[in-house]
């Protein structure tokens, strides 16, 4: 079967190709569906998400959807942020280092079905103690507009606002990105989408 034009422009990119191509032919051994998502090569398992392929500056990743999850101890999965919950990263920097590792590939992406065929799921804690900045309640609660719009989001795109507006460390800086943010919440968008 034929490649898609979509899955054909990821594996012509320039950076991380032989990376992203082995690793490809991997992941299709283990009998994943592949599609693209968010840009990327992605890989379910019954329509249920089970790996990304990732091509970022200084390395690539295998990003496993329920990461937090499988067993690892190697140690080797990384939270690809401070936030993360279930994704859980495999990071590599050459394509000798995805060969020196595939054993370990191929036992994360079958542990990562299985989890599938289980049907365990992550519970987000953290979704429900989010701790608002003032300055983002201040703003809630003195701009009507921009707390029903704030309100409509759904909890994964108020969450990732609440993050943004905190992590910043001086209050003129949250007050900024509140500001920043407004029109894109009033448009019912997350912090990442465009």
């Amino acid at each position: 079967m034929a490649d898609s034009p979509e899955i054909n422009d990821l594996l012509n990119k320039s950076n991380w190709q032989d990376e992203r191509r082995r690793l490809r032919d991997i992941i299709l051994d283990c009998d994943l569906d592949e599609r693209v998502k968010w840009g990327k090569l992605c890989y379910a398992y019954e329509d249920s998400n089970v790996v990304i392929i990732y091509g970022m500056k200084n390395r690539c990743a295998l990003g496993f959807f329920k990461g937090a999850l499988l067993e690892d101890e190697d140690g080797v999965l990384v939270r690809p942020g401070k936030h993360s919950q279930a994704m859980r990263q495999l990071r590599f920097e050459s394509l000798k280092e995805i060969e020196d590792s595939e054993d370990t590939i191929r036992c994360l992406i079958n542990r990562a079905i299985q989890a599938e065929k289980d049907g365990l799921e992550i519970e987000f804690t953290e979704k429900d103690s989010l701790d608002y900045p003032g300055e983002l309640q201040d703003a809630l609660d003195d701009d009507s507009e921009l707390a029903e719009a704030f309100d409509e989001l759904t909890p994964g795109r108020q969450r990732g606002w609440v993050l943004h507006i905190s992590d910043a460390k001086q209050s003129e800086t949250r007050t900024r990105r509140i500001d920043q943010a407004r029109p894109m919440i009033i448009a019912g968008k997350g912090r990442n989408e465009r």
